[in-house]
């Protein structure tokens, strides 16, 4: 079997994501370059659902101009199905997610399902999470203060930039990436990061953890279930 490139294994587990959709139902769809490839899929069975609910403005605008209708959250009481990417994935079913800056919009989607199905390639399958730069979502006037409470930990934090100035999230808020963190207990380190001021959601999904990962490999998708 030819070595498929990344780009291929992304293509292999968004389509291979299309069996977990539940026809007639609202589907939620995350974010990035993986889902990309989930919603060019979804697109051959849009006339099976009634919509999605999205994570992110690109996502929406993605699913909009495929035909898809895409719902507000508030108008859905629940989803049967997230489907979402990762940038980090242990053994657990944890997660660290928010490269593509919409971490907090991806946990209220997430937290809204009755399933979460992680799509992603091999190289985001880890031990432990920390190595991949913790996105954590912040009210702008905590930023300062937040990264020096990441730097007692032992991490180093710096403000996501944007063309010289800070990113400001779909949320209107700014990002701290975090790298130089052991995360051992997700769980508890989430739960702990989430309540200090300031902090918006911190990009550690435990609480909110996939019950499925769709993983491309060498020789093809990969399920586990968590």
């Amino acid at each position: 079997m030819a070595t498929l490139s990344q780009d291929e294994l992304k293509t292999l587990v968004g389509q291979a994501a299309l069996k977990y959709v539940v026809p007639g139902e609202i589907v939620g769809v995350g974010t990035g370059s993986t889902v990309n490839k989930f919603i060019d899929a979804l697109a051959s069975i849009k006339d099976q659902i009634k919509g999605a609910v999205s994570s992110s403005v690109a996502s929406t605008e993605r699913l909009q101009a495929l035909g898809i209708r895409v719902f507000d959250a508030n108008e859905v009481d629940q989803l049967a199905v997230y489907i979402d990417g990762a940038d980090e994935i242990d053994a657990q079913g944890y997660m660290i997610k928010g490269g593509g800056a919409a971490l907090t919009r991806e946990k209220i989607v997430a937290a809204q399902s009755r399933q979460f199905v992680c799509i992603a390639d091999e190289s985001k399958l880890v031990t432990r999470l920390g190595k991949y730069p913790l996105p954590v979502e912040v009210i702008p006037m905590a930023a300062q203060r937040i990264m020096r409470q990441f730097a007692a930990m032992g991490g180093q934090a710096t403000l996501r930039l944007r063309y010289d100035s800070p990113l400001v999230t779909d949320n209107g808020q700014y990002l701290v990436d975090v790298t130089g963190l052991q995360i051992s207990d997700p769980l508890a380190f989430e739960s702990e990061v989430n309540q200090w001021p300031g902090v918006v959601t911190v990009g550690v999904f435990a609480l909110q953890k996939a019950q499925v990962c769709l993983l491309g490999t060498a020789s093809g998708v990969k399920t586990l279930t968590f």
